[in-house]
């Protein structure tokens, strides 16, 4: 069985080196396959998400095509469409795939540290790593997110819900460890924890490069000290 990948709208596809397995398969070939393709989807996954978000960071989703995405990850049309759908699919998955990295970040450290509040310092730091390494990402989250209607509203709803949740954890066990004043509403400083993240760590990048990692997430630790009392 050729393990060509036919490229939708795209005869050309073969000739562009696509290599991912056909549609159609049978019997152990087809187990085989199974057993193939999710390694061969993330490795295609991260070529494609580091691409495009190079690329959105420059123009906007708006501005970029999948053509040009294909093209910079090394892939052909045919395979981002294959793998993802249409464009708007493609974006929307990109979009999981950045938060799974950060939410995998963010678990490697939660709890290791003694003192939760020490937890919570050592995840902002890993998601202000996250968007040093990803600074695209950052602007398509906070320039797409409050569109309404969006294209990927419910796709930000629940990706969004499931950063609060860590969040919420997180604060949770500080919570349970220090005396905190109750009266600040819980989910309110969920988001602005979460807010804080992304609007202190962009303006690092954009305006005050200078500043360093450990200044940025002091900035945004003051949210988590003022909710414990001292």
């Amino acid at each position: 069985m050729s393990t060509t990948e036919p490229a939708p709208a795209e005869s050309g596809a073969a000739a562009a080196g696509t290599t991912e397995p056909a549609p159609a398969a049978s019997g152990a070939a087809a187990a085989g396959e199974k057993k193939l393709r999710p390694g061969r989807t993330n490795a295609t996954k991260q070529r494609l998400f580091e691409a495009s978000m190079e690329l959105i960071g420059e123009r906007g989703a708006a501005g970029v095509t999948v053509d040009e995405i294909a093209a910079a990850a090394g892939v052909s049309k045919g395979t981002v469409y294959y793998n993802f759908g249409s464009k708007s699919d493609l974006i929307a998955q990109l979009l999981r795939h950045g938060v799974d990295i950060m939410l995998v970040r963010l678990q490697d450290v939660r709890g290791k540290a003694n003192d939760p509040l020490e937890s919570m310092n050592n995840m902002v730091g890993q998601a202000m790593e996250f968007m040093d390494d990803y600074p695209s990402f950052a602007r398509l989250w906070v320039s797409e997110n409050w569109r309404t209607p969006g294209e990927w509203s419910a796709v930000f709803a629940e990706l969004r819900a499931e950063l609060l949740a860590v969040i919420g954890s997180a604060v949770e066990s500080v919570a349970s460890g220090y005396k905190v004043n109750e009266s600040i509403a819980r989910g309110s400083l969920e988001a602005a924890i979460f807010g804080a993240i992304f609007v202190v760590g962009l303006d690092r990048q954009t305006y005050n490069p200078e500043r360093t990692r450990e200044q940025s997430v002091a900035a945004v630790m003051t949210i988590m000290h003022g909710y414990v009392i001292k």
